[in-house]
């Protein structure tokens, strides 16, 4: 149900009034009590996971965008600036995937408070990033295991820098999370390479397999562009429906966090033209899965959406996954 103007400028003014307020009137810290955990506050739970990962005891992690909600359009509650101002230390991605939370954000970082964007190691490597051909780079940079490693680094380093007297940990914990993701970057890269070479081509909701198209080999179409506020026309979805006919493409996929209704129309679009398409399944995206599994953790997410991506496109691959802990398809 829409609301009413005058409901979402109440709302809009609140947020504003809520920030102003816990700006001015910051709340205690506890980054300076080395006997308290540090209270970070991590917009997607790809961050939020790694954080928890890297900094164990020493952290109470707070993720505002949970499972199955879309980053691009999010718009931060007066809840949410509560979390940020009462934190000792904020991360965020970057690359204007938080585009409705920037202001906010800037603000918290203006007031002296630790605001981190986890991409941050990677913004003068202009040969990695991926852009959009309107200056706008790719966010999802969490979808290559070995370009999300570069922000297991920034993570650890903010960490040791807010509270130095658990360095060591938070260190040794690094270097452990560093050695998993290299296996699970060795499982991506083998899995999806036994897709046979004509059915390498991944098409999604929106385009945010871009990375990982890059870093193991793959074409990958979006329906709609890298930020879900862009609209697909029908002309896209014509132009899409004969490449998949043409191509003989046997599956497209559905993501967590965005409406299938374009894929469908895909499906519906191929079988009039005399040729069947699979959904291969559903992947995560722009957020991991349910909190408390092992899809709702950075591993199981790459490692679901991995399995799901290979097997799907006739590849091989175990169908729990490579450590054999994925839930029911």
């Amino acid at each position: 149900m829409q609301l009413p103007k005058c409901s979402l400028l109440a709302s809009a003014v609140g947020i504003l009034a809520s920030l102003s307020t816990a700006c001015d009137s910051p709340a205690p810290t506890t980054a300076n009590d080395p006997s308290a955990p540090i209270r970070v506050t991590a917009t997607i739970g790809m961050i939020g996971d790694i954080v928890e990962r890297i900094g164990g005891d020493h952290v109470q992690v707070e993720t505002l965008i949970g499972e199955g909600v879309d980053p691009h359009l999010y718009k931060p509650t007066s809840k949410d600036v509560k979390a940020l101002i009462a934190s000792d230390l904020v991360f965020y991605n970057g690359l204007k995937l938080e585009g409705k939370m920037g202001d906010v954000l800037e603000r918290v970082g203006a007031k002296g408070k630790p605001v981190k964007a986890v991409t941050e190691a990677i913004l003068d490597q202009k040969d990695y990033l991926i852009e959009d051909g309107e200056d706008h780079y790719d966010p999802h940079v969490w979808m290559d295991v070995r370009g999300w490693m570069r922000g297991v680094d920034v993570i650890a380093d903010t960490l040791s820098e807010v509270r130095p007297e658990h360095a060591q940990d938070f260190n040794l914990n690094r270097e452990d999370l560093l050695e998993e993701l290299r296996v699970l970057d060795d499982y991506a890269f083998s899995a999806l390479a036994s897709i046979p070479a004509d059915q390498r081509v991944l098409v999604t909701a929106h385009d945010a397999f871009g990375y990982m198209a890059k870093a193991y080999g793959l074409e990958v179409i979006g329906i709609q562009g890298i930020s879900t506020e862009s609209e697909a026309g029908v002309h896209d979805l014509t132009r899409l429906v004969e490449m998949i006919v043409e191509r003989k493409i046997p599956a497209v996929f559905v993501e967590s966090s965005v409406s299938d209704k374009n894929v469908r129309a895909l499906i519906e679009g191929a079988a009039a033209a005399g040729h069947t398409v699979a959904i291969g399944g559903e992947l995560f995206s722009d957020a991991m899965g349910k909190a408390g599994t092992y899809e709702g953790t950075y591993e199981g997410m790459i490692d679901h959406n991995v399995t799901t991506i290979t097997r799907a496109l006739g590849g091989s691959a175990p169908e729990k996954g490579y450590r054999g802990e994925l839930g029911t398809p």
